[in-house]
């Protein structure tokens, strides 16, 4: 059963962020370092701002969050109420991130389509705004096109790797696509 006020939720709130998936962020950078210190990061479906509460304690560096949808300003944070496909910038970054998700109908082939859809998106966005040697982190709804991203995915940096974090609910088709060094050539 679906619980949503669970441990991750409650935590979540008593330690100040907007929600649970900040833990899958963490635990993600505990595991990999994707965040340095001085990292320029790219936040692509950044509401509610929760991972970006994460990289702001993670980074000096600038920080931009990108979301079709309105987000709390959070000190120190760049952000852009705009749909990805219509984002231009000459900026490129360390790490782009994308926690996107889209409007779930629960059926279930729909949503894995249109999460691939974002995947894809953010991908396309990442291979035009990471420097070399940045690293890239997606979620996808687990599905066939899964690996067809992974594979397409590979070539372009030295390790790539799924992971599923502790905070992803056990019902939840959810996967991280990690993706560590950029080569764009």
């Amino acid at each position: 059963m679906y619980k949503r006020k669970d441990s991750y939720f409650n935590k979540a709130k008593q330690q100040g962020y907007r929600a649970r998936s900040s833990f899958k962020l963490l635990e993600i950078q505990e595991k990999y370092k994707l965040i340095k210190p001085k990292d320029t990061v790219l936040d692509i479906g950044c509401a509610p701002g929760s991972w970006l509460q994460v990289v702001k304690k993670l980074t000096s560096g600038f920080i931009l969050g990108i979301d079709i949808v309105s987000v709390k300003s959070i000190k120190g944070v760049e952000f852009i109420q705009q749909d990805i496909n219509d984002f231009k910038t000459e900026k490129k970054f360390n790490v782009v991130l994308s926690d996107i998700a889209p409007k779930t109908t629960g059926i279930r082939n729909i949503d894995q389509q249109k999460s691939y859809d974002l995947t894809k998106q953010s991908w396309d966005a990442a291979k035009t705004n990471l420097k070399k040697n940045g690293n890239f982190l997606v979620k996808t709804f687990q599905s066939q096109e899964t690996q067809i991203l992974v594979k397409e995915i590979k070539p372009f940096f030295k390790l790539v790797k799924t992971y599923v974090p502790k905070a992803t609910r056990e019902s939840s088709k959810e996967i991280y696509i990690i993706a560590i060094s950029f080569n764009p050539s």
